[in-house]
């Protein structure tokens, strides 16, 4: 049995270590970085997130390349979007144009009739029925089936992994100058982590999750355990744990 006490004072050590400024150079969030605007940062900040997976590298390349796509102004493209303007070339692994341009579109009509992303996600909500609520109004978009797998679903056992990254983006109050912390009503001890092979395979070298399977339920394990930790801000645990599997720390 590990002690407790211990793996709360290795990961506060780790997450010192790597929730800071140099962590965005290699990281999809540096695209959002790019803006000042809170609509522009939500925009391209929730389509990044939603690409967010496999080479990093890939991701940051077709970051910059959407940037090119919206004018370098994601809020404002996405308001006026007419379709016309749309690059049918862009893929990034399963994510392509006809998916493209429905989260536009979604998105576009999130702002127009919601009052934007952050009223999308109700603050007095927890992080699954946000998640669900959020989900319940971007498939109100016209859209093909094909494209509903990339908005994950909690209620069918997804980790919902991009999601929580994107509202870990927009809610956690960072003071390393990473997350955003722009939706000032959002509780940053509701929020999840990101959870991914990474975030899985430490949690479990540490005995921080059990289950096997990187569900819905298996973040509720980790989660409960990490609050434990900090019950203010226990999603700073996500660079710990990301950070020690990424550099082999506990192999």
């Amino acid at each position: 049995m590990i002690d407790r006490s211990e793996i709360r004072n290795f990961l506060e050590d780790k997450a010192e270590q790597f929730n800071h400024l140099q962590f965005i150079q290699d990281d999809p969030i540096q695209i959002p970085h790019k803006f000042s605007k809170k609509e522009d940062i939500e925009v391209i900040g929730f389509i990044i997130s939603t690409i967010a997976w496999g080479n990093r590298k890939s991701i940051i390349k077709n970051g910059y390349r959407l940037i090119e796509l919206m004018n370098n102004e994601p809020h404002q493209f996405t308001i006026n979007y007419s379709g016309e303007l749309l690059d049918s070339d862009f893929v990034h692994r399963t994510f392509n144009a006809v998916d493209l341009d429905f989260f536009i579109r979604a998105l576009q009509n999130i702002y127009s009739r919601y009052g934007g992303l952050e009223q999308a996600f109700p603050h007095q909500m927890d992080t699954k029925d946000q998640i669900m609520h959020f989900r319940s109004l971007f498939l109100e978009s016209e859209h093909e089936k094909r494209s509903e797998k990339h908005i994950a679903n909690p209620a069918s056992g997804s980790s919902a992994k991009r999601i929580n990254m994107f509202l870990r983006w927009m809610i956690r109050k960072d003071q390393k100058g990473v997350d955003f912390g722009l939706w000032k009503k959002h509780d940053p001890a509701k929020l999840m982590i990101p959870l991914d092979v990474h975030t899985g395979k430490a949690a479990r070298k540490l005995e921080l999750m059990i289950r096997k399977q990187d569900d819905w339920k298996a973040l509720e394990e980790l989660m409960e355990n990490l609050r434990a930790f900090d019950p203010i801000d226990p999603c700073k645990y996500d660079f710990a744990l990301f950070g020690v599997s990424v550099n082999n720390e506990l192999d």
